[in-house]
């Protein structure tokens, strides 16, 4: 089982299909008609279904090809979803399929330097109220991360590097005690095919039908 960081999945195929955030929560109705509700992940796990994005038989071949390489389920790949692809607020696109809301340095708080620790893992927070949800960010997108600490803008390579496959942040130095650590940036989904097989129908002029289940992948 191998992990295809490029290319990742088809950018005019991904554009268009339909998925997101699923979590898993057990709900238990008392016989008061109360609940218990207990929550067994703590993160989303991403589904989607790409079929929605196949308006003709040039990205059908696109589809068919990606599919053949990473043999179904067998390999991991990049996926963008372009409802939520980096940190500004809101997490979208524009017209021109660009965050819709420029990205900054200060978009994200991940960490906050304890003048020892050197190695942070990349987040983004939603939040809404009093609740907020921490998401891990292992796909992050090379050229578009900024890292400042305490709103002063870092240097890659000379402050700091990053995996790019894990989406860990190793500084050079410890940030200082009670340093925000913040960042802003674009970042990919890491998913597989949810079958091991594709079915294809054709019309007489176009894509007739086509299932194309995908999950994410936990890194």
């Amino acid at each position: 089982m191998a992990f295809l960081e490029t290319p990742r999945f088809p950018d005019d195929i991904a554009y268009g299909s339909s998925g997101g955030p699923t979590y898993k929560t057990s709900v238990v109705v008392m016989a008061s008609g109360r609940e218990k509700r207990n929550i067994t992940w703590a993160q989303a796990r991403h589904e989607y279904d790409v079929s929605y994005g196949v308006r003709n038989q040039t990205q059908l071949g696109s589809l068919l090809t990606y599919f053949h390489s990473v043999q179904g389920r067998a390999h991991s790949f990049r996926y963008k979803d372009f409802a939520d692809f980096h940190t500004a607020t809101p997490g979208g696109y524009g017209a021109d399929g660009n965050p819709s809301t420029a990205v900054t340095k200060d978009d994200v708080s991940f960490g906050t330097g304890d003048t020892s620790e050197t190695v942070f893992q990349l987040t983004k927070t939603y939040s809404t109220g009093a609740l907020d949800t921490v998401r891990n960010i292992s796909k992050p997108i090379s050229g578009t991360v900024l890292i400042a600490l305490a709103g002063a803008l870092q240097t890659e390579t000379t402050h700091y590097t990053i995996d790019y496959t894990t989406g860990i942040v190793t500084f050079t130095s410890p940030p200082g005690a009670a340093v925000d650590i913040t960042w802003g940036g674009e970042f990919d989904v890491p998913c597989r095919f949810d079958k091991d097989s594709l079915s294809t129908e054709l019309d007489m002029y176009t894509v007739g039908g086509i299932s194309t289940p995908l999950v994410e992948v936990r890194i």
